[in-house]
């Protein structure tokens, strides 16, 4: 079988046949292997088929990430049904637009999640959900015996699915307005996930860890089906907490954590009083928990870059390697399977090497589309997506993110760009992160630190433009003061009336 395989069921097949003993998927209760995931999802597939899921049917599952979310996920893909994962944070008039967004025919739920009854939230919206015709109890899926009639055909169903077929519609946190659907293929799903594996130092002997959830497509792309592809180990659990992160680490000898750098600081901060043993981490690993001799110097490893639109990162450098000095601070370069182009913002043409403006995107590994929405609505006449980012590619194509279009904004008619700030105040000694936006015509900044204001204020002065440093700011200790979504993502506008507010309470935080 090639070792391309385009479709999740060849890919389980595969990984069953030259990998059947490693471990595929570890949690903190169970541990599987390749062949113990290709028997399991062939049964579960069965089950789903004796239920009445074929190809196409659309299947909504909301549990926290474990190796039952794994099994279930794959076997509904290898029958060829739409997988959509939904976030165990919706609350529930939330979750019943999703449901409807995405048109979904069955609902596979855990019975109660960190005191969410999603089950019941959906009985009190059915009415709003036509397309809805069975809500499951994910215990009783797992549980579910298939008849020998579904178990001698399920093969044969799986393989009428193709590259081409839609294989998942995950819903984006948004930056702005309600999340959107977005639908990708199995084709360009597995492409995109292949095409960062080496950017993301990921192979057949990584033991990968990472504390997104399953239902983005971090955790999804960049942990279930990366470590599909490599045929590495999948190690998670479904309540990320600094002392049993710890200790899963040092147990399953974790060889690679990536993630968000400000949940690697924060188990950084939290591993001498565990006491964990972390010598297992390699280099490509979040550098907070690695040891000094294996950091690299600030700005010289590429933040990789992504959406859920690219299924993931579209770009990056080997995270264990500095990149040339002159894309310093940068996201890397676009990988294999993606053209980039940055256009004029208002015209949308394309502008020379160097200048700012929004990122656009086209080629095999973007969506397929977004429910509900013409393919006009989302792509250009020729094929581009408008990504709504920011950003510059150098003459070496190298992107420089910016931030978003509708983040940036005027001071005394110049343009500021928030992502650049923040990145100036984390190079701040002692600054643990750094939030910015506009306040009342003015640059806000949310600072980590234990720092003064006017100690920031200082710093910042010596790193960046008189007008980008902020006059209005907020220092705060830890990471709970800073506002953030259901989705993890900072909210924007909630930090903007958190600045507002503490600039009016405390005058001293704003400076002329």
């Amino acid at each position: 079988m090639s070792d391309r395989a385009d479709t999740v069921d060849r890919l389980v097949r595969m990984r069953a046949e030259c990998a059947g003993a490693s471990v595929a998927v570890i949690d903190p209760h169970t541990r599987i292997s390749y062949r113990e995931l290709d028997v399991t999802t062939r049964d579960l597939a069965a089950a789903f088929v004796d239920a009445g899921v074929g190809k196409g049917t659309r299947v909504g599952l909301i549990m926290p990430n474990s190796v039952q979310w794994v099994q279930l996920a794959v076997a509904l893909t290898r029958i060829g049904a739409v997988l959509v994962p939904l976030s165990t944070l919706l609350a529930p008039p939330e979750l019943a637009a999703q449901l409807r967004t995405a048109a979904v025919r069955m609902l596979i739920s855990v019975t109660e999640f960190r005191g969410h009854r999603y089950l019941d939230d959906v009985q009190g919206h059915r009415d709003m959900l036509p397309a809805l015709t069975r809500v499951w109890a994910a215990d009783d899926v797992l549980a579910a015996a298939p008849s020998s009639r579904a178990t001698h055909i399920v093969d044969a169903l799986s393989d009428t699915v193709t590259s081409s077929d839609l294989f998942v519609i995950m819903f984006t946190s948004g930056s702005s307005g309600p999340p959107k659907g977005v639908m990708h293929s199995h084709g360009s799903a597995l492409a995109a996930v292949r095409s960062g594996l080496d950017a993301r130092c990921i192979t057949a002997d990584t033991r990968l860890y990472l504390p997104m959830p399953f239902f983005w497509v971090g955790g999804f792309g960049s942990g279930v089906l990366s470590a599909l592809l490599a045929g590495a180990t999948l190690v998670t659990e479904d309540i990320p907490r600094p002392e049993t992160t710890l200790r899963l680490l040092e147990r399953e000898r974790v060889t690679l954590f990536r993630g968000w750098p400000d949940q690697a600081e924060k188990l950084a901060r939290q591993s001498d009083s565990v006491g964990a043993d972390l010598s297992s981490l390699r280099p490509g690993s979040l550098e907070a928990l690695l040891p000094p001799e294996h950091r690299s110097t600030p700005g010289a490893r590429a933040t990789l870059f992504g959406m859920t639109e690219a299924f993931g990162p579209y770009c990056g450098y080997r995270a264990d390697t500095d990149m040339p000095r002159s894309a310093w601070g940068s996201c890397g370069r676009p990988f294999a399977g993606m053209e980039v182009r940055i256009t004029d913002s208002e015209s949308g043409v394309p502008v020379a090497a160097g200048v700012i403006g929004e990122i656009q995107l086209r080629g095999p590994h973007v969506m397929r589309g977004i429910c509900r929405r013409t393919r006009e609505e989302v792509f250009t006449a020729e094929g581009w997506y408008r990504t709504g980012d920011l950003g510059r590619l150098d003459r070496d194509g190298f992107l420089f993110y910016h931030g978003r279009s509708d983040d940036m904004f005027k001071v005394s008619g110049a343009t500021v760009y928030p992502s650049e700030v923040e990145k100036a105040l984390r190079t701040i000694d002692g600054v643990g992160g750094a939030f910015v936006t506009e306040v009342s015509g003015a640059v806000g900044a949310l600072v980590i630190s234990d720092h003064s204001a006017d100690r920031l204020r200082a710093e910042a002065r010596a790193r960046l433009s008189a007008f980008k440093v902020p006059t209005v700011w907020l220092v705060v200790g830890d990471d709970a003061a800073v506002p953030r979504k259901a989705t993890g993502k900072v909210d924007v506008r909630a930090l903007r009336d958190l600045l507002a507010a503490s600039s009016r309470e405390q005058p001293a935080n704003r400076a002329p």
